[in-house]
């Protein structure tokens, strides 16, 4: 296999790695986090947009997400939008700004977090199994069509899975820091 497509393939799951830190940043783990409300959309100008293109969100205080709304008249849009995602926080208007308190985490909804950052990492590990399985089907086709030798044919099956290994590896060493800065806050 050519240097330049075992590095094509190593970026193509590298992505798998960048979506599931993106994924954990918006896991609420007790602290706050401007990642935390990225997931979240608002009603506004009569389409769906995403919170950070209708505000500024800042983190003054460890427990504390200001979410400076620009125009006020989608700060109701904006307030009823964090209420209701799935993160389970309480949002407190005052004029254009939006106060969120972060509350301290039981170790019961802990464990929950634990359980859905698995889930990402899960999704992660099945990604990159996917491209793996495609370029092992496209080595393999290579050398049925005689394209190349069945010696370069296992080459090349070897070194999709040792760059398979590796980035599994990595996913998982991503979700146990993960897991342990939930577990641990």
């Amino acid at each position: 296999m050519t240097e330049l497509k075992s590095n094509e393939i190593k970026a193509r799951m590298e992505k798998a790695i960048d979506s599931l830190k993106k994924d954990l940043s918006g896991l609420r783990i007790g602290r706050a986090s401007s990642s935390m409300l990225d997931q979240i959309n608002v009603n506004a100008y009569g389409s769906l947009m995403p919170i950070n293109q209708i505000s500024t969100i800042s983190v003054p205080e460890a427990r504390l997400l200001l979410v400076n709304v620009w125009d006020s008249t989608v700060v109701a849009a904006t307030e009823k939008s964090i209420r209701e995602s799935p993160l389970g926080l309480n949002p407190m208007v005052e004029g254009n700004v939006i106060r969120i308190n972060i509350p301290p985490l039981s170790e019961e909804r802990r464990i929950e977090i634990t359980k859905v950052a698995a889930k990402y990492a899960e999704n992660s590990k099945i990604a990159v199994r996917n491209i793996r399985r495609d370029c092992v089907e496209n080595v393999r086709k290579l050398q049925k069509n005689g394209e190349i030798s069945e010696d370069q044919k296992h080459q090349d099956e070897l070194l999709i899975q040792q760059l398979t290994d590796q980035i599994i590896s990595n996913i998982d060493e991503v979700f146990s820091n993960k897991e342990k800065e939930i577990l641990d806050n």
